[in-house]
């Protein structure tokens, strides 16, 4: 695997930045976390508790595309929850693969009450299920965000 560009992609709180450093690892690239890219506005507008709108995301998008280019190997850890966002990241990069972590709401609403130190608080939770399209299963392979860490990049592995 010579170029290889990922993108593991989810809600908050589903393990993507995980699952996406292990994959990374695993196939020896770099692993970049899309949260890192966030322009400071967004940042604090999420640890106000407001969800961003589509120009929020703009700028990031743009970010998060450079990164996915600026590699030939690399798992990038984004939410991008919507097709668009999706889309756009597949026109900077077309051979770009998504893997998709579902879970129940509930579930992750717990997960996020326990994690510290994040901008991105358990309240928006609701809002990210709202915007998320659910990827095809042509567009990326889905796993269960709960399964154990090593079969969810077993899953990927044998997927690629």
């Amino acid at each position: 695997m010579s170029d290889l560009r990922i993108v593991v992609m989810g809600v908050s709180g589903c393990g993507k930045s995980t699952v996406a450093a292990a994959l990374a690892s695993a196939i020896d690239a770099r692993f970049c976390d899309a949260d890192d890219l966030h322009p400071a506005e967004n940042i604090a507008k999420m640890a106000r508790g407001e969800a961003l709108t589509d120009a929020d995301r703009g700028p990031w998008l743009q970010s998060c595309g450079a990164a996915l280019r600026a590699e030939p190997k690399v798992v990038l850890a984004c939410s991008a929850l919507r097709r668009a966002y999706r889309d756009h990241l597949r026109a900077v990069v077309p051979d770009l693969r998504f893997v998709h972590l579902a879970a129940p709401q509930a579930v992750l609403a717990a997960r996020l009450v326990q994690r510290q130190g994040h901008f991105m608080p358990q309240s928006l939770l609701a809002s990210q299920y709202a915007v998320l399209e659910v990827p095809t299963a042509d567009e990326a392979l889905e796993l269960d965000a709960m399964a154990p860490l090593d079969q969810l990049v077993d899953a990927v592995l044998r997927h690629l």
